[in-house]
């Protein structure tokens, strides 16, 4: 009746485990992303709690066939969806010994090694930026005074931690005596295609999300900078109080990414706090080649990345980095009496900087992988999966049946059926994506991109290759077919 199991039963159970998940990674090149139409089920489950226990094994066995059988497969080679990606294995591993250890990071004193990883692995990132290069016992960060950060539960909390960060910043009396003490609407901007977690956030921030300015986007989906300082000269003369502006290192919806440098340049014109949530597209960072797609990040203020994204993490993972670590206890310290204190000065509690309390060790599946991977082999992701996108994307511009429906930055390549109308559009592209996908081998997405429905399609899976990009032409030919001859009879 108890939770303990002998020592063999461990290992058992264990090796039983491990089987099933290298079994299912070892399909995961051809795997189908889901069951046919005709089979999915989507009820509730109905089974009583249950009063005593079932045999281990079996239990174990059972869950790991049906999740396997009549799962929603992430991770297959033939997943072209949202930005989801395959773990790498050492993640996976990673995060069997995070749960096994169950280490709490809220405070150095019963993390002593967790949150040095942690800190290690943010500096790793923020070395990417162009911040926090370690030089003998020093930090120097260019013209930064220095530089820190946080992991996160994904890029929510993170974008969160930075308008928290910037308002505090700016309205430092807010922090103890609330946003009344502003005066006056404080005002973010980001574009019409940023990410509706900023909604969220000046919402609990208690600004008010049309507090938001969303501006529209320009030819090349990025933020329109003329309608942006139109904005902040028309809310300045109205007495309202702008502090922050958001870019983005790769929407959602079509991997579009802001003109970071110009950002900057009107962010310090109006002293205003940069952040660029680059949960997706701040990842180029680790490559050498393509780290110009985000160039001026290193002239943020805050800034958001998602290793469960580009850098092939499982969920969850985020991170916010900062130019200014110091508004990181200013805005989220406080002192208790229960929380236990170590003797040292060069690492700061993890509560102290951070929304959280209890804190998840989501560090090591990234220092893991690094570890024994290391950057190259993000550097070789990076470069594989946005030359499949621009294959994939002439193919669009070749074709008889589709066309580019907006420039191709990052592995993402927004398209639509060929000679519809607007009106039309939406229609004929949700019918593409329901035929694409009804047999369950491959998965793509409709979406809207500048007020226009698109079909979106993106390379995430670092299994995918040549072989399932072609699996995904034919059965977009096959269902454009199918569309075509359904229209004229």
């Amino acid at each position: 009746m108890g939770f303990d199991f002998d020592r063999e039963k461990r290992r058992e159970l264990g090796y039983r485990l491990i089987d099933h998940i290298n079994d299912y990674f070892s399909s995961l090149p051809e795997r189908n992303v889901q069951l046919p139409l005709q089979q999915r089920t989507f009820g509730q489950l109905r089974d009583k709690l249950p009063e005593i226990g079932e045999d281990a094994a079996q239990v174990l066995d059972e869950i790991s066939r049906e999740m396997v059988d009549k799962g929603f497969h992430v991770p297959s080679a033939n997943y072209f969806g949202l930005m989801n990606p395959t773990p790498t294995y050492m993640a996976v591993l990673a995060e069997a010994l995070v749960a096994a250890l169950n280490p709490q990071l809220a405070t150095l004193a019963r993390s002593q090694l967790a949150s040095k990883i942690e800190s290690e692995t943010v500096r790793w990132i923020a070395e990417r930026v162009g911040w926090c290069k370690v030089t003998g016992n020093e930090k120097p960060c260019g013209d930064k005074k220095g530089c820190d950060g946080t992991f996160t539960s994904g890029g929510n909390e993170a974008n969160f931690t930075a308008l928290a960060l910037a308002l505090a910043a700016h309205f430092p009396d807010s922090i103890e005596d609330g946003v009344s003490t502003i005066g006056a609407r404080a005002i973010v901007y980001s574009s019409s295609e940023s990410h509706h977690s900023l909604d969220k956030s000046v919402g609990l921030l208690g600004l008010g999300r049309r507090s938001l300015r969303r501006i529209d986007v320009d030819a090349n989906v990025q933020l329109d900078l003329t309608k942006l300082e139109r904005a902040i000269r028309d809310d300045l003369a109205a007495g309202h109080k702008p502090f922050c502006i958001v870019g983005t290192a790769g929407t959602t919806n079509s991997g579009a990414v802001d003109d970071i440098d110009a950002l900057a340049d009107i962010a310090a014109k109006y002293n205003l706090w940069l952040h660029v949530d680059g949960a997706y597209g701040a990842a180029a960072i680790f490559s050498d080649k393509h780290r110009d797609l985000v160039r001026g990040i290193e002239r943020a203020d805050s800034i958001t990345i998602d290793p469960h994204k580009w850098l092939a993490m499982p969920f969850a993972a985020g991170v916010v980095l900062t130019s200014r670590p110091e508004l990181l206890q200013r805005t989220f310290a406080i002192t208790t009496p229960y929380m236990p204190k170590a003797n040292v000065s060069n690492l700061i509690d993890n509560f102290k900087v951070s929304t959280q309390w209890s804190r998840r060790m989501n560090s090591l599946k990234l220092w893991l992988t690094l570890r024994v991977h290391g950057r190259q082999a993000y550097e070789e992701l990076i470069d594989r999966q946005l030359k499949l996108a621009q294959s994939f994307a002439q193919w669009i511009e070749r074709s008889d049946d589709f066309e580019l429906a907006a420039p191709q930055k990052l592995p993402i390549v927004n398209f639509r059926v060929k000679g519809a109308t607007e009106a039309e559009s939406a229609a004929d592209n949700a019918a593409l994506v329901d035929a694409v996908t009804e047999d369950g081998k491959v998965w793509i997405s409709q979406t809207v991109v500048a007020g226009r429905s698109v079909v979106r399609m993106m390379v995430i899976s670092y299994l995918t290759d040549e072989d399932n990009l072609e699996r995904l032409k034919a059965a977009l030919l096959t269902a454009s077919s199918r569309i075509t001859a359904k229209a004229r009879a």
